[in-house]
């Protein structure tokens, strides 16, 4: 499906990074970072413009193949891998930042990768995520149009236990990224830490 999607010249996500990454990035450890459903790049290559060192890991070749190209355009370098994030492993203590920006994963799963963010951050590294709530329905401006794929900050912070909760927040905002995301839409945003003296 997400090839297909991606089967287009245009990035259909936009190439401008997501906007609460983008407001964020200052507050991210800098280092190696692990941008989940990357998609066609975008994010993966405001990090790297960023000066982090950026593995970027999404389902499609396709829009792993349009990330590359990104890269080049802007001047920097990449990682890509091409896997199943269900058939990803996420090393212990390997990350100083991990990024998801909407990537809407099956409950099952989506818990248990959120609990190798948890060991897969270094001592103080930062997570971020902004994703769809189930209020996002109402809205139809992109997304999951199935609930259980949809994310609450109640069961984030249940999924992310072991990490500070820096910012947390559900609201309504206006997103605008290419023809995929475009207008008002409820979203939760997470920017979370883990401690410096974590085992």
């Amino acid at each position: 499906m997400w090839d297909e999607k991606f089967s287009v010249d245009e990035y259909v996500y936009g190439e401008t990074p997501n906007d609460f990454l983008s407001e964020m990035t200052g507050r991210l450890k800098t280092g190696k970072a692990l941008s989940l459903a990357e998609g066609e790049g975008r994010n993966a290559v405001h990090l790297a413009r960023h000066g982090f060192t950026v593995t970027a890991v999404d389902s499609s070749i396709v829009g792993l193949n349009k990330a590359e190209k990104l890269a080049v355009k802007h001047g920097v370098g990449i990682e890509t891998v091409h896997a199943d994030l269900a058939d990803y492993t996420i090393e212990e203590d390997s990350w100083d930042s991990i990024v998801s920006i909407f990537c809407h994963l099956p409950p099952t799963l989506r818990e248990k990768i959120h609990g190798k963010v948890v060991s897969g951050l270094r001592k103080g590294g930062t997570f971020l995520l902004e994703a769809y709530t189930p209020e996002q329905l109402e809205h139809g401006t992109g997304g999951p149009q199935s609930i259980e794929l949809l994310m609450k900050l109640e069961t984030l912070a249940k999924e992310l236990e072991g990490l500070e909760l820096v910012h947390a927040k559900e609201l309504t905002r206006d997103v605008r990224e290419g023809s995929g995301h475009k207008g008002k839409a409820a979203v939760v945003q997470v920017l979370a830490k883990k401690s410096e003296q974590s085992i």
